[in-house]
């Protein structure tokens, strides 16, 4: 029945599907209050719709009238408390300005719901009270007790003790077994105020099967009664110690509320005091908070109470909560700024290793180009010594057989006493020609081992300074100089020796020819950087 959204039973409003897990319904509540403002906006534009048709009709309609200020109170009766009195409170005016008793009634019994629902129970009772119940019609007459059995049962829950609270909850199941016999064919109406009975009565099983029917697949249902039913039916859950299945069907009953866009609601505040419970503060917290602001929103006197006895301890646990995960998040911050100095640590240990390292890479690898450039020069002596030695004992063999067959001649002409063909003898002797023998045999040998002597010695001087042999020379004197210096022969006294020059001479040679040079600082170092063949 349409009237029975705007029940907010004092227990919880929540509901969840058995097969889906705890925390995949919380997550799909946060999804849903996320969108509570667009939900919120739908129903403001219908409110908006029917005050805009409202100020359409003649001021003498009193059908129209009453009829939308009757859909207004329906808007806003679970919506906004102040906005739902004043339309009511219309509807009053307006039925007794007409004498129509039947509307002043079934004003009276809208205008008991909502005192209800904002913890006035007086309030309700005294209009209620007012109430001639043959007036009303059927549907009228459900509501009537329903409501007052409301009362009942909600003045059973704040008295909570053994004296007063089976009073009021045999008065409000007398009630509502009156509003039961007027359900007739309206079974929806009929299963709920069963399931109620059966819950206040503790008669849980029975309670459940009743709830149980309204939640099946094939009923349709109003999303507002698809709250209240879920969260009666989460309360017998909950009292027969099957807390997972109750805690779901509330997390369902608080969807259904965003939905419904109803703010006079226990559904998050109960779901809030469950998760503290359970150890969910977080979830706990963020649900109380939204709960107060919907008690602040309707104005409910009696939710403002229960919110603020909870409230507290949700927040003090939050705050120890915050603090225990930032002393966490420093420790952990700690731990982190730690292992990040241990690791630069060890970063500027293995820099200086590496550069350590380095340094004795580049040393090494100095070492062996010193190295290579020594075998180098070993290998070059060692061919230059194998070239002069093979051609020194060349040489030498010639001479000696030279003097071996002079000393034969000398010997015979002596024993002949033909002394004037010994003078012959001597005279055929040419000191010159033997010399430049010895040049001619140095000069070869010596660019067989610097094939590229005379042209790189060329290019240390400018074009019209260099020194090249005629086309029958190998060397010419100048270079032979330089030959002999890159031969290892640097004293000027051993080169005029071999060259029969004055030391004097040498010396010119070579300051003269240095001095045209175009790196005179560095000439003789560039001269024994001439490389000689590739021996590999």
């Amino acid at each position: 029945m349409k009237y029975f959204f705007c029940l907010i039973f004092l227990f919880s409003s929540f509901s969840v599907f058995a097969s889906n897990s705890t925390d995949d319904l919380i997550d799909e509540l946060k999804v849903e209050i996320s969108k509570k403002s667009a939900y919120e906006g739908v129903k403001e534009s219908r409110i908006n719709k029917l005050k805009l048709y409202r100020s359409r009709l003649q001021a003498n309609d009193f059908e129209g009238q009453f009829y939308y200020l009757n859909s207004l109170y329906s808007e806003y009766k679970a919506y906004q408390f102040d906005s739902a009195y004043v339309y009511v409170d219309k509807m009053i005016a307006l039925s007794k300005l007409k004498g129509d008793k039947p509307k002043e009634y079934y004003s009276y019994v809208k205008m008991s719901f909502i005192l209800l629902s904002s913890g006035m129970f007086h309030e309700a009772f005294d209009f209620l009270h007012k109430v001639d119940v043959k007036v009303l019609d059927n549907p009228a007459k459900i509501d009537y007790y329903f409501f007052l059995g409301r009362c009942n049962y909600d003045l059973a829950n704040y008295s909570n003790d053994k004296y007063f609270t089976p009073y009021y909850i045999a008065a409000g199941n007398r009630v509502i077994d009156s509003a039961i016999s007027y359900c007739g064919t309206d079974f929806i109406t009929r299963n709920y105020l069963l399931g109620l009975q059966k819950l206040q009565e503790k008669k849980y099983e029975e309670g459940k099967e009743w709830f149980s029917k309204l939640l099946e697949k094939d009923k349709v249902i109003s999303t507002h009664l698809r709250a209240m039913v879920s969260c009666s039916l989460g309360i017998i859950y909950l009292e027969t110690n099957q807390k997972n299945e109750g805690i779901n069907l509330m997390i369902q009953s608080a969807i259904a509320d965003v939905k419904s866009s109803t703010r006079e609601t226990v559904a998050l505040y109960t779901l809030a005091d469950l998760l503290y419970m359970e150890g969910n503060i977080k979830d706990a917290y963020s649900f109380i908070q939204l709960a107060k602001e919907d008690a602040d929103f309707y104005g409910a006197r009696q939710r403002k109470i229960q919110i603020g006895a909870i409230l507290p301890l949700i927040a003090t646990a939050e705050l120890n909560n915050s603090e225990h995960q930032k002393n966490r998040f420093l420790i952990f911050l700690i731990i982190i700024t730690a292992l990040a100095l241990l690791v630069v640590f060890f970063l500027v240990l293995i820099f200086k290793q590496l550069n350590k390292v380095k340094i004795k890479e580049r040393v090494i690898e100095s070492k062996n180009l010193q190295l290579s450039e020594f075998n180098g020069k070993l290998i070059e002596d060692a061919k230059i010594k194998e070239e002069y030695i093979g051609q020194f004992f060349k040489a030498i063999s010639g001479y000696i057989l030279k003097l071996e067959n002079l000393k034969i001649s000398v010997d015979a002409k002596l024993s002949m006493k033909k002394y004037d063909a010994i003078h012959t003898l001597i005279d055929k002797i040419d000191i010159k020609k033997e010399r430049e023998s010895l040049y001619y045999s140095f000069d070869h040998i010596f660019i067989k081992i610097f094939p590229n002597f005379v042209h790189v010695f060329n290019t240390l001087f400018d074009e019209k300074d260099q020194i090249w042999p005629h086309e029958e020379e190998v060397l010419n004197t100048d270079l032979r100089i330089f030959a002999l210096i890159r031969m290892g022969i640097a004293d000027n006294d051993t080169i005029a020796k071999i060259l029969e020059y004055s030391v004097n001479t040498i010396y010119v040679y070579k300051m003269r020819i240095k001095a045209k040079s175009l790196h005179p600082e560095h000439f003789e170092q560039r001269i024994m950087n001439i490389k000689a063949f590739d021996f590999n």
